[in-house]
């Protein structure tokens, strides 16, 4: 184990107050401190280092500058909060980031007065820092709100919305423009960092308020013409008309490295009367960490790794991921039916589509973070007669869900929507958590909604959705690797709507939905030693229904239990209303359901999430034997 960095100066940061106590001629120090701390922390821990690493300067500068927690600073997604939390009193927890009773991985408000917003979804920090911004300006309170927001974050139309609301707020909001990936910015250096500090000015801006004020005096058209006359001026220069337009007064671009230009146009911005201002900031990822500037992905999100080399700690191998097994196997019958695509929105590794999209490349769409157009773009391709893959995580699927509903399900559009991260996600904790997908979608008319229960299921899913053009159809799947189970090389074409009996039993019935079957099938084996014949039902689809299936198994066994890695409102629920509509209850039958808890469960090891949901082969025995209102003890005494 490598001795921890030594930061001296660092030592002496516990809260932002604190770190107003030094000159500015020691930021310089605490930064490169501040870098080494958090490259030690999540070597031990993984977690998001590119980003984090790319704002330790902004981050230092913007609590020495402006006064958190009264102002406050509202971190878009959260990827990049690590150094933020180093700052705000939870150093000594650092290095239990994203684990089991440790820190959360994005800003929670549940965590520290600094975190007044949380975050793990992109694009909502303007909406919050202005709702801030407000709240303090109509109650006539001092305070700030403050929104770092990255480029990649700005592909949303969420941002717009929030800027083309923010004129009122005036010097109460800041907007940070973290542009981390050069993808919109013009060179920077010193001419840029001079400009900016110029417009920033208080010289600046109180001539062009005098000439502001003395235009008034002519007519409304010239006074206006000499105002945009002024602003496509400094937009030519610095590049910012667009959010000029939108509102915003556009200081930048300027150097996100750079503590000298930094701070001066902080302070700028903080005593200007001048607002809703918007800085531009450039930074790198993974800035001052070698192996992560040199990787592609700017170690975005990392396993733990060793500090010195940089190599991270490799798994153990294994089955394959289940992402990867769509992505592969969607690029196998793409190669013999030209009218499928997929779509992803920003996550193509997450999803599996780079592997389609290496091998169809023009026929794989990016759409970034815009999950509303993704699927609606994909509607636009159903139509047409194309095969569309909209590829989206569970809980980013929630983003769109209008969508889904009027521009799919209700014009009964062949889209497939293909669900990874369904159920508990392990560290990521429950803004990532695939929770309710199965309630949101099975509710809908025209939807059809399968599950996987393991990564050959998976197969056959992605090629029933790719032959299914009579509505929309979902197959969700959950994060991690699959079970070890062959896949076929010749896949199957599922009758929709249609389980599978896994074992066969006279008693107790277990009908699982997606991932829990291995777990079901251990509670039976541990049912049939305490003498309780056990059926199990894979149901492969919670709409529809397999209602024979469920009909036959509800009147052949004393106790039926629905298994499903989804919320209230899934599988259960479904079941529950058959069998009261059919009365298939009225004669004594126990039925229970297992599910989800009514709780967001917090970041843990995904076996101690499931356990913790009751989801496990001893909570299913339980309540199989619950049912049956006897113990284990009871049932060797029957057997007797």
């Amino acid at each position: 184990m490598s001795e921890r960095p030594k930061t001296p100066l660092l030592d002496t940061v516990n809260t932002p107050d604190d770190l107003r106590k030094l000159e500015k001629d020691q930021l310089r120090q605490l930064s490169d401190e501040l870098r080494a701390e958090m490259i030690d922390a999540v070597g031990t821990t993984g977690g998001h280092l590119g980003s984090g690493l790319g704002v330790v300067e902004l981050t230092t500068a913007i609590h020495y500058v402006f006064n958190t927690p009264e102002d406050k600073l509202v971190w878009d997604v959260g990827h990049q909060c690590y150094p933020h939390k180093i700052l705000t009193g939870r150093r000594d927890r650092i290095r239990t980031l994203r684990q089991g009773g440790g820190l959360s991985g994005f800003t929670k408000r549940a965590e520290s007065e600094y975190d007044p917003f949380g975050a793990a979804h992109s694009s909502t920090s303007i909406s919050a820092a202005l709702g801030f911004a407000m709240a303090n300006k109509m109650q006539g309170r001092p305070g700030r709100g403050i929104a770092v927001i990255g480029d990649g974050a700005m592909s949303a139309g969420m941002a717009y919305e929030a800027m083309n609301n923010a004129e009122q707020a005036g010097n109460r909001l800041v907007v940070i423009l973290n542009d981390n990936d050069m993808s919109i910015a013009p060179p920077v250096g010193g001419l840029s960092a001079y400009l900016a500090r110029t417009v920033s000015s208080s010289e600046y801006l109180g001539l062009r308020s005098l000439a502001s004020r003395l235009s008034k005096k002519l007519s409304r058209r010239v006074h206006h013409g000499l105002e945009k006359a002024e602003e496509y001026a400094r937009g030519m220069v610095t590049g910012g008309t667009l959010f000029e337009e939108l509102g915003f007064y556009y200081v930048g671009p300027i150097d996100g490295h750079n503590l000298d230009h930094l701070i001066p146009v902080l302070e700028n911005v903080r005593d200007s009367e001048q607002g809703p201002v918007l800085i531009h900031v450039v930074t790198k990822k993974g800035k001052g960490y070698a192996p992560a500037e040199n990787s592609a992905d700017k170690y975005h999100g990392v396993a733990k790794f060793d500090v010195v080399t940089g190599e991270q700690k490799k798994s153990k191998g294994g089955p394959p991921a289940y992402q990867n097994v769509f992505g592969e196997t969607l690029a196998k019958l793409a190669n013999d039916d030209p009218r499928i695509c997929a779509i992803t929105a920003a996550m193509p590794s997450g999803t599996g589509v780079d592997k389609f999209a290496k091998a169809h490349p023009d026929k794989a769409f990016d759409v970034g973070i815009a999950e509303q157009h993704g699927v609606t773009f994909a509607a636009g391709l159903a139509a047409e007669g194309m095969r569309p893959f909209a590829a989206i995580y569970s809980t980013f699927l929630q983003r769109a869900y209008d969508q889904v509903v009027h521009d799919v399900a209700i014009q009964n559009l062949p889209v497939r929507f293909a669900i990874d991260r369904a159920g508990l996600v392990g560290a990521d904790g429950c803004t990532h958590a695939g929770s309710f997908d199965i309630t949101y979608l099975a509710t809908l008319p025209n939807m059809v909604v399968m599950a996987a229960a393991d990564e050959a299921e998976l197969a056959h899913m992605t090629y029933t959705a790719a032959e299914y053009d009579d509505g929309p159809i979902a197959f969700r799947y959950p994060r991690g690797s699959g079970t070890g189970v062959e896949i076929p090389e010749k896949l199957e074409k599922l009758e929709i709507g249609k389980g599978r009996i896994v074992r066969e039993g006279t008693k107790v019935a277990i009908l699982s939905l997606g991932a829990r079957l291995e777990e079901a099938k251990k509670a039976a084996d541990q049912l049939e030693a305490k003498g309780l014949s056990t059926t199990v039902a894979d149901m492969r689809f919670a709409k529809p229904l397999d209602t024979d299936l469920i009909e036959k198994l509800m009147r052949s066994h004393e106790v039926v239990v629905t298994v499903e890695e989804g919320a209230i409102g899934g599988l259960g629920a479904h079941v529950l209303t058959f069998a009261s509509d059919e009365g298939l209850t009225d004669g004594g039958l126990k039925v229970r359901t297992m599910r989800l808890p009514d709780v967001f469960q917090d970041q843990d090891d995904p076996a101690k999430q499931y356990d913790e949901a009751g989801l496990n082969a001893p909570h299913i025995v339980d309540t199989v034997l619950g049912a049956l209102r006897h113990n284990s003890a009871g049932v060797e005494e029957a057997r007797a």
